[in-house]
């Protein structure tokens, strides 16, 4: 992909509502799609199938010999689709199941520098880990394995090998999904035409016809999304799209992120004022829905219906969220933005209405929606350190007072919007590390 463009995510919806003959079966395939993602969670999930995972061709001609495709009745173009998805999630969890050994190892008092860093070296290196955890051969460049020999002769490598082998027991879980409500086909599977979408299903040369809203055409893999409940579908389609340049976006901006408030800029101006009204209202009906749920749960009332009520909310506001994204970059015109790295959630306080609305508090939304947008504008989006931010103060950089809304600085007399002496400090603190980088 050119260096000017960028990858997004286009969404397409179905005109009118999708017959219920139609809506069954697209659901059935995207069952069987669930039946054979879950397939290859459990029989390649596991340690022992490591070294299937790359390239992925055993897998395949594995899942060809199992007679699973078969039993479903199920075109190879999903079913091929669903086993390789599978196994792209399984790699996404071994990255992050190495993620968690490699903080716990980092963290780990008993462990020697040395046996440190050679946990790391191989949990770095390619077949490294595997090696370590089921003993299969380890195969290294000349170079890399004297490297692996230096580092071997200083440490109890049937120890370490044992380490990483329960680490990997305590970190790692196999996939499940539970009610798929869609799934993912390529071109062979669909073609566009006469304003909408032909999507082959699992009788033989027969394809159901979906209107679209709009004329739009791609040959992309495309995924589809079910709503039964409001007979409609929804495709996603990843497309590249040129970056928007923008002359006279010239300002640096600080801002802070807020749960009430979305950004506060270090000028004062404020985005997303309505945010916890949108925000309360979903994190209320999800509380209401659960209790509700709790008293009644013997009788089994399903489901689909709060999943449906609670995905209008989430539409709405995240809505909201782009609109007021939006109406940020096009006044403020930033050419950087400054934006306090985020700290992790904190632990839950008395009130557990509050709790609830933290938890619900949709920041790494808003964040990831920002970033893309800033990637679609050439707008650069820089993170600073966090700490202490709300505590100093935005003009002479002593430690201050919050009180309520406001902050207060005994050292200069500097009163303030709390938010807006973040933001102030957000942009002091990027440019001085620009300074820095420039040294």
């Amino acid at each position: 992909m050119p260096a000017d463009t960028i990858c997004k995510i286009v969404h397409q919806y179905s005109k009118g509502p999708v017959s219920g003959e139609d809506m069954a079966k697209l659901q059935e395939i995207a069952r069987d799609y669930g039946a054979v993602k879950n397939y290859v969670y459990q029989r390649y999930g596991g340690v022992g199938s490591l070294p299937k995972l790359y390239p992925g061709y055993t897998v395949q001609n594995e899942m060809t010999k199992s007679g699973l495709r078969e039993s479903l009745g199920m075109p190879s173009v999903y079913f091929y689709m669903a086993v390789f998805d599978a196994l792209g999630e399984i790699k996404a969890q071994w990255t992050r199941t190495k993620t968690m050994i490699l903080g716990n190892v980092n963290q780990n008092q008993n462990l020697s520098e040395d046996e440190k860093h050679f946990l790391r070296f191989l949990l770095k290196v390619n077949n490294g880990f595997e090696s370590a955890v089921i003993g299969s051969p380890l195969k290294l460049p000349k170079d890399i394995n004297r490297r692996y020999d230096q580092l071997a002769s200083l440490v109890d490598v049937r120890r370490m090998e044992n380490y990483l082998a329960r680490q990997t027991r305590k970190c790692h879980k196999k996939l499940h999904t539970q009610g798929v409500m869609g799934f993912s086909m390529t071109g062979k599977a669909y073609g566009y035409g006469d304003h909408g979408i032909y999507i082959a299903v699992k009788e033989k040369r027969k394809r159901i016809f979906v209107p679209l809203t709009d004329g739009n055409s791609y040959t992309r893999q495309i995924y589809v999304s079910l709503f039964p409940e409001e007979s409609r579908i929804e495709l996603k389609v990843p497309v590249d799209i040129a970056v928007k340049k923008h002359r006279d976006y010239t300002k640096i901006v600080g801002i802070s992120m807020g749960m009430m408030t979305m950004v506060v800029t270090d000028q004062g101006h404020r985005y997303g004022e309505e945010l916890g009204i949108y925000q309360s209202r979903l994190s209320d009906w999800v509380r209401e829905q659960q209790a509700v749920y709790g008293k009644n749960k013997e009788a089994n009332p399903g489901r689909k219906k709060y999943y449906a009520g609670k995905r209008r909310l989430e539409e709405q506001l995240h809505s909201y969220i782009n609109r007021e994204l939006n109406r940020f970059l096009k006044e403020e015109k930033p050419q950087i933005i400054y934006l306090p790295r985020l700290p992790h959630r904190a632990g839950e306080g008395k009130v557990k209405k509050m709790n609830h609305y933290a938890a619900m508090w949709q920041r790494g939304y808003i964040k990831d929606r920002l970033a893309q947008k800033c990637r679609e504008q050439a707008i650069e989006l820089a993170e600073v350190p966090g700490k202490d931010i709300s505590s100093e103060c935005g003009r002479c950089g002593a430690l201050g007072e919050k009180e309520g809304q406001l902050f207060r600085c005994p050292s200069c007399g500097y009163q303030i919007d709390r938010k807006e002496n973040s933001a102030r400090n957000a942009r002091r603190r990027g440019l001085k590390t620009e300074e820095k980088s420039e040294l």
